[in-house]
């Protein structure tokens, strides 16, 4: 049986859970919330980065990505600007982007990516 290894807990959830080589990542938002899209996406990127690296992976083995945005006409090119910059051709995951009412005051963006760990 495999165990379920939780990082960086709080009350309320974990940053990333890893369970049978998968890592799933909550939700990553910007810190700083008073910038565009852009630099929104760049600060939640660094966050996936950082919980990844936590975990022990990093985004050469994504697996798949939710993309949220809370105007997807508005901010769909600006976050695919910075997402084309960070993401690696050769390492592509399945992604869904959709747009809904982010739960942080002021965020345009939320990613949500699941990745394979370097073990086995």
């Amino acid at each position: 049986m495999t165990d379920i290894a939780r990082i960086a807990t709080n009350v309320r959830c974990g940053r990333a859970v890893i369970y049978n080589r998968v890592v799933y990542l909550g939700g990553m938002v910007a810190d700083d919330r008073t910038g565009d899209i852009e630099a929104q996406t760049r600060q939640a990127l660094a966050k996936v980065d950082a919980a990844l690296a936590l975990a022990g992976t990093d985004k050469s083995r994504l697996l798949t990505a939710q993309i949220w945005l809370s105007n997807i006409a508005r901010d769909f090119a600006g976050m695919n600007i910075v997402w084309d910059a960070w993401v690696e051709a050769d390492a592509l995951p399945a992604r869904a982007t959709a747009e809904c009412a982010l739960g942080a005051p002021g965020g345009l963006v939320e990613i949500i990516v699941t990745a394979a760990t370097h073990e086995g």
